[in-house]
């Protein structure tokens, strides 16, 4: 450092220090200045030591570290050969350093523009703040912060690092691994002071040291009632007023939350946020205003009052729409960081005002409304700020196209796949793959990006890589603010508060319904366009003009002497009925495959002739001419296949829509874009085709073309020359080049699995390139309607329905789970609950924890058992698992033939007695009839005579009753037996009534009994016994001693007391045939027996205490279920994260402790293909026989995606290479199955290795020309292009893998393949980088 000499002689040292080269003044030691003592300044103290010099330094070292002493009591000759103990640290000379603080005070940082301006300096507030947060953004997952990685890994960054905490990760039970075992219930607190053994082991250690036991304090515990929480509510507060929360109290304590003397009514943190809002120069009372506004906004959408403190209830999501903002715009934000040319929407001017307040944004608009200027403004912040902003998209035409957009205006780097230019740039343009990997690899460019801009949101609902956006938004750290620009969605409240609430910040959510240009949508039948649709209302008149034009040509076709005949040849070409026709075209349809299905509703069968291509060419013409004369071109009409494309075009011959001066503009534009190309690269089929289409005005544009010939395509129709494009539907997604009209080919289309009608969103996406906004006043979309016209509710479904939803498509991948295990305090079920599929869930976690907590505490009643042992646990227990083996059991057996003969009178059964649950023994009195469908069964019941209903049979009325009918008392000294001693006058035979009434109570030898009705579903055994019965005496005439005989008879079946007689065999009695029923029977029928010789059997208080534990159990239940809902195995997703941790045990990229292994570092390279096939391919040696040009050949099916291809011709050994590949990615399917993931083998290996261009990336990696590979296969050539160019990034990912393995020979071997593809067309520059 160089010495500064200032006024009065104060001299200082002025240098660079920190990462980011910051200036650091340090005033000099007075030796070192001229005549020290005469310029010292006044406020300048003396140094309190003496000069350090280089000698006393150098004694300083020998004496307390080389020269250690040896205590000579200890180590005297007497001692020798003895064992002492020796504590060497407390005699140690080496002073241990302080730890370092967690918490400084610090002035807090104020942008300039947002200072107060009535003071010349500039006075900063000082805060406390944690330490490690002193560095912007560069605060790890660790407790210490990370020192920046080497220059080579800023950008990218690398698995050897940890990822940075993602923002709103505070409240994550991960974070709680590094607190104390048992902090939270407060255990650790009794050790340390009772003393006990202390811990041993640290955290993520196997082994530990033994430092023995804790020493023991005498202290007094202090019971208190004082509220932690003063603003839990009134019942939170009654709960806990009297228990100590170590949950809270201890949690509070270890992170430094608590301050004190904090109001729980939030003004001081309200008045905080108000200070930080102001802007000097504005009026206080408009500022106020503006933020009331939003208080009150935020108030209707959660539905509670603003000032709420717990942060659970806050709404995340606060919609705009603020007029005050609007119309004080410019004294709102007097100094913009860019300057528009134009006046700014609404909705833009709001987006930048929060933009310029360091908020989160979510905006919301048709396409072309200019979203596009929020995402320059924060490109302008950030140039303004000195930081970084991330633009990402989901296609890499819109990264190219907005490179070449935004470069003019800012400092704009690229990153993709395989292209990076200018990555220390302070705006960054990127896929989202790209940003998912730096934040994976914690890359140390994060540190210093402020806004990360998310184009086309809606893309989230993308089954393949939605899943993208979700992590991305998850992983970013909390300093980084997010920029949302999205096409019109229903849920955008709900997304954004998904996003606010998982990042733990406000989300202001802005944007407009209103078009910039508004749209028409037209029918175009029978050379006419019929308006049907107007500012997004239906129009039924225009539908039923169109309607009438399609009847009265049908009926003037029919009804004269040849009327089939023209409708037919008018329609079709053809001399067949219509009806004939429409047969012949549905069959066609369903066997001629992909292209015809592709015209869907109005697109007739048979297009292979020469009659339908004229009148594919007559249609078409008719319609451009039709637009020509209404001024409605350009035109951009969309079919959904590139087959119908590229046939579309080339059906359009003679057609010439183009000037003379365009056709020169067009063929200069084309020479200076293709002069690039090599010789035979520029005589490309292709190219040639494509510039001959141009010069007429015809372009084409899908992705089977060159991506230099599709550049071409979309600069032109972008200048105006293009007349007509015919295109697929990634044009309106990919290229932002509105038209003048927009023409859909069909409404239906090929998603991949099946044909299926356009979605709302799709539809309004192609649409809204309709209209020019500065240009056109309206814009025009046609539906071509051919045969038939579509039914009026699809076209409403169509143009005015609800747009698709925002649906979470988040899914576990084994990447994923592999970079979050890395980490120790990031778990994978923190990902999950952030996932938007769980955000209703997660949401309403605090609701059902304030339930869970009620549950906990309420007091449920004791059971006193009176037979001295609480038995009735295991009587519950018993009879819940019977119940369970009853309903698979008996309801197959009562349907059994058998069963209903051996159910007779006489049998004895068990059934179940309700409510009590208890199973009681009886006798079949009577079996169904057609009068009666239920058993008429005598029971042994366990209630007492006092607590059972009047004994009704059995008092002295119907005894008078019973004697009057004939019955009479033998004298006592004539008695005989027992059956003699009644006897009836009339001795007759029964007539199956009933005559006593049911149920039917009563008592006999003291034991008590009922007679009642019963269904086959509360007999729950058969015994195999039976017994001898009178019905007569029983139902018919009511006799008290054929019951009390039928008592006793029954008794005698229980020759223990308790235990019920046997049930009736399974095979020799019931026939039963099935095993498992039968093992189930035996097994159902020792629970019956063990229940039998219970205790509680027979209790007279069984019922109510049946009934307690009923009450018990119900509410453990609900208890249990609310663990459940709270705890991590409630996630969606948590079986499937189970299996793939099972999965990469078993393949040993992870231990049994879940430490990531070499195996599984080298998988988290893998982006581009299957990282499991990847992997294992590396590992098992699979390239080390082949070549460069053979290795990478093989590596091609692993990003090539198109399913029918011709079969190539492969050498021997590709052959074998193909085979052993395939074979291991069938192993990997076959292991994913075995623990239990939705995965078929085949089919897993059909989806990831398609091996359709192994011959062609062979060949061209050996050096054929370009033209001479494509006439191998039927790929198109786009895609060839696309999949080599994706191979060269997949040729890096193992490159990286081999040098973590130290495999040196496959690091140059995939060094040498990378460079044998990378020549000529496939990586011929983009034109949006590098201009024409």
């Amino acid at each position: 450092m160089e010495r500064v000499v200032a006024a009065n002689e104060v001299a200082f040292s002025l240098g660079f220090t920190g990462h980011s080269g910051h200036l650091h003044l340090e005033p000099l030691h007075p030796v070192v200045r001229p005549n020290s003592l005469t310029s010292l300044p006044d406020f300048i103290l003396p140094p309190a030591f003496p000069q350090e010099t280089h000698e006393r330094m150098r004694e300083s070292i020998e004496e307390n570290y080389l020269h250690p002493e040896v205590d000579l009591d200890e180590f005297s000759v007497q001692n020798s050969g003895r064992w002492w103990h020796y504590d060497w640290f407390d005699r140690a000379k080496l002073q241990l350093e302080p730890s370092e603080p967690r918490f400084i005070v610090a002035p807090m940082w104020e942008l300039p523009f947002r200072r107060s301006k009535n003071s010349v300096i500039w006075n900063p507030h000082s805060v406390e703040v944690d330490i490690t947060l002193l560095m912007e953004g560069a605060q790890e997952l660790g407790s210490m912060p990370r020192m920046p990685g080497p220059p080579k890994e800023f950008v990218r960054g690398s698995t050897n690092n940890r990822p940075f905490r993602p923002g709103g990760l505070e409240g994550s039970q991960a974070l709680q691994r590094s607190l104390p075992e048992g902090a939270h219930s407060g255990d650790w607190v009794h050790e340390v002071i009772h003393g006990g053994h202390a811990q041993n082991v640290p955290p993520s250690s196997k082994n530990g040291l033994d430092l023995g036991s804790l020493k023991e304090y005498t202290c007094q515990w202090t019971y208190t009632s004082q509220q932690i929480f003063p603003e839990k509510d009134s019942i939170d507060e009654g709960m806990n007023k009297h228990s100590v929360q170590f949950n809270y109290l201890f949690k509070m304590a270890w992170e430094e939350d608590i301050i004190e003397g904090s109001s729980g009514d939030g003004s001081n943190q309200d008045e905080i946020e108000n200070e930080d809002a102001k802007v000097d120069d504005i009026p206080e009372t408009l500022e106020n205003t503006i933020l009331s506004e939003s208080s009150d906004a935020e108030a209707e959408l959660g539905g509670q009052s603003a000032k709420a403190k717990n942060h659970d209830k806050e709404v995340w999501a606060l919609l705009g729409g603020n007029d005050i903002i609007v119309d004080h715009f410019h004294e709102l934000v007097p100094d913009m960081a860019i300057d528009f040319p134009f006046e700014l929407d609404s909705f833009q001017k709001e987006a930048i005002y929060y933009l310029e307040r360091g908020e989160s944004v979510f905006v919301a608009a048709h396409t072309s409304a200019g979203k596009t200027v929020v995402a320059e403004y924060a490109f302008a912040l950030a140039s303004k700020h000195c930081t970084r902003a991330v633009y990402t998209a989901p296609i890499k035409t819109i990264s190219n196209q907005k490179y070449r957009d935004f470069s003019g205006k800012f400092d704009v780097g690229l990153l993709t796949g395989d292209v990076s230019l200018k990555p220390e740039a302070s705006c960054l343009i990127m896929t989202t793959e790209i940003l998912r990997s730096m934040l994976y690899k914690g890359a140390d460019i994060i540190r210093d990006i402020e806004w990360v801009i998310f184009d086309e949101v809606h893309y989230v609902n993308d089954a393949e890589r939605g899943v993208v956006w979700e992590e991305v938004i998850i992983m970013l750290p909390s300093h980084v603010n997010i920029v949302l620009l999205s096409a019109t969605v229903p849920n955008t409240i709900e997304f954004a508060d998904w996003i606010g609430r998982t990042k733990q910040k406000k989300i202001r959510v802005t944007g407009t319904i209103k078009r910039p240009v508004p749209l028409e949508h037209c029918l175009f039948f029978s050379g006419g366009l019929f308006k049907i649709c107007e500012n997004d209302e239906f129009l039924p008149q225009g539908f039923k003009a169109v309607k009438e034009v399609y009847k009265k040509r049908k009926s003037n076709a029919v009804g004269g002497p040849s009327g089939v005949k023209h409708v037919a040849s008018h329609f079709h070409g053809g001399g067949q009925p219509k009806q004939f026709d429409r047969s012949n075209r549905e069959r066609s349809q369903k066997h001629s495959g992909h292209q015809n299905a592709q015209n869907s509703l109005n697109t007739s069968g048979n297009q292979h002739t020469s009659g339908l291509r004229r009148s594919e060419s007559s249609l078409w013409l008719s319609l451009i001419n039709k637009l020509s004369k209404n001024a409605q071109l350009p035109v951009v009409i969309f079919c959904f296949s590139k087959n119908r494309v590229d046939k579309s075009a080339d059906n359009m011959t003679g057609t010439d829509l183009t000037s003379n001066s365009e056709k020169s503009e067009i063929r200069v534009f084309c020479d200076k874009a293709f002069s690039r190309l090599k010789g035979s690269d520029r005589n490309l089929p292709q190219v040639v085709r494509v510039e001959n289409l141009l010069k007429r005005g015809i372009g084409v544009h899908h992705a089977g073309l060159l991506p230099i010939v599709k550049e071409v395509v979309e600069m032109l129709f972008c200048r105006g020359v293009i007349k007509v494009l015919f295109s697929t539907e990634t044009f309106a997604m990919g290229v932002n080049a509105p038209a003048r009209t927009v023409v859909f080919d069909t409404l239906r289309k090929f998603d991949g699995k099946d044909f299926r009608k356009l979605l709302p969103g799709e539809y309004i996406q192609m649409a809204g390139r309709a209209g020019r906004r500065g240009l056109d006043n309206i814009g025009t979309v046609v539906i071509m309607c051919r045969d038939e016209i579509p039914e009026e509710s699809d076209l409403k479904q169509v143009m005015v329905g609800r747009p698709t939803r925002l649906e979470s498509q988040f899914r576990l991948t084994y990447t994923m789970i592999l970079h979050l295990l890395r980490v120790e305090e990031l778990k994978v079920e923190d990902m999950l609950k952030r996932s938007f599929a769980e955000f209703h869930a997660q949401k309403n976690l605090p609701e059902k924890e304030r339930l869970l907590l009620q549950k906990l505490r309420q007091s449920t009643k004791k059971i006193e058992c009176i037979k001295g042992e609480p038995t009735i646990e295991a009587y519950y227990e018993m009879a819940s698992e019977a119940e369970t083996y009853r309903r698979q059991i008996m309801e197959a057996i009562l349907q059994l033939q058998s069963t209903q003969q051996l159910l007779s009178p006489g049998r004895l059964v068990i059934v179940k007695q309700l409510p009590a649950e208890d199973h009681l023994l009886g006798v079949v009195l009577k079996t169904p009839a057609a009068a009666n469908k239920q058993y008429i069964i005598l029971v042994l019941t366990t209630a007492t005579a006092s607590s059972m209903q009047a004994s009704c049979p059995l008092n002295k009325i119907q005894e008078n009753q019973s004697f009057q009918q004939g019955y009479f008392i033998t004298p006592k000294g004539k008695r005989g037996t027992e059956e003699e001693y009644f006897s009836s006058i009339t001795s007759r035979k029964g007539s199956g009534a009933i005559n006593i009434k049911l149920p039917h109570y009563g008592s006999a030898s003291g034991i008590n009994y009922a007679v009642t009705e019963m269904e086959n579903k509360d007999i729950i055994s058969i015994c195999n016994c039976k017994m001898k019965i009178d019905q007569v005496r029983l139902l018919e005439d009511a006799s008290n001693i054929a019951y009390a005989k039928t008592v006793q008879e029954l008794l005698k079946q229980k020759p223990d007391g308790n235990k019920f007689p046997p049930a009736l065999d399974a095979v020799k009695d019931l026939k039963l045939k099935d095993m498992a029923l039968v093992q189930m029977y035996h097994i159902y029928n020792e629970f019956l027996q063990n229940m039998s010789e219970n205790k509680c059997h027979g209790c007279t208080k069984l019922n109510e205490h049946i009934m307690l534990m009923k009450e018990q159990s119900r509410h453990k239940e609900e208890v249990n279920a609310l663990k459940f809902q709270m705890s991590d195995d409630a996630l969606q997703q948590m079986p499937d994260f189970q299996g793939r941790i099972d999965v990469l045990k078993e393949i040993y990229c992870i231990d049994s402790d879940l430490v990531v292994q070499l195996k599984g570092r080298v998988a988290c390279e893998m982006n581009s293909g299957e990282e499991l096939i990847c992997t294992e391919c590396l590992f098992e040696n699979q390239l080390d026989d082949l070549e460069p040009e053979e290795a990478v050949a093989i590596m091609s099916s692993l990003v090539f995606q198109q399913n029918n291809t011709t079969e190539p011709s492969l050498t021997p050994k590709l052959a074998y290479a193909k085979k052993r590949l395939y074979d291991t990615a069938i192993r990997l399917g076959q292991l994913q199955a075995q623990f239990k993931l939705s995965i078929d083998p085949v089919e897993y290996a059909r989806d990831n290795l398609k091996f359709g261009l192994v011959e062609v990336v062979y060949e061209w990696a050996k050096g054929t020309p370009f033209a001479d590979i494509c006439e191998l296969t039927d790929v198109p050539e786009g895609l060839i292009v696309r999949t080599i160019v994706r191979l060269d990034e997949t040729c890096r990912e193992f490159k990286n893998a081999a040098s973590i393995m130290g495999n040196s020979s496959l690091y140059k071997k995939m060094e040498t393949a990378s460079n044998a593809i990378k020549r000529d067309i496939v990586f011929a520059a983009s034109l949006y980088v590098t201009g024409v």
